[in-house]
């Protein structure tokens, strides 16, 4: 709705894309800043629809829990990036970070991931 009631604020001087994803980008920072208590994903919801299988369902809420121990800039960053399949250039475009930023965050949340899922059990080859 926002989109479309800013239609006009659109000037073209980046891709449609990049300043639809940055109006989505900013009307989820303004809802996190409104909730007092930020309630998480409901995990097992999302994934029992899409997984038929066990394992891919536990392994699914896995990396969504190793997703919840990232800084909000990282978890952006990863989800943006892996998830939604987005350009580090386009991405730095959407949050106004710049490259290397995204880059650093990028690198530090797999970090982080990683070490959250060896601690789960995960060896690196599942």
């Amino acid at each position: 709705i926002k989109a479309y009631m800013g239609i006009a604020t659109f000037k073209n001087l980046s891709s449609f894309s990049t300043w639809l994803y940055r109006i989505a980008y900013n009307v989820f920072y303004d809802y996190i800043r409104n909730q007092k208590n930020t309630t998480s994903l409901d995990v097992y919801e999302v994934d029992t629809i899409h997984c038929s299988e066990q394992e891919n369902v536990g392994q699914k809420i896995d990396v969504y829990q190793s997703l919840k121990i990232l800084k909000e800039p990282e978890r952006t960053c990863i989800i943006l990036f892996y998830m939604e399949d987005v350009s580090i250039d386009k991405i730095a475009k959407i949050t106004g970070y710049p490259v290397g930023t995204i880059k650093s965050h990028l690198s530090r949340a797999k970090e982080k991931m990683a070490a959250y899922l060896k601690q789960n059990g995960y060896d690196g080859n599942r």
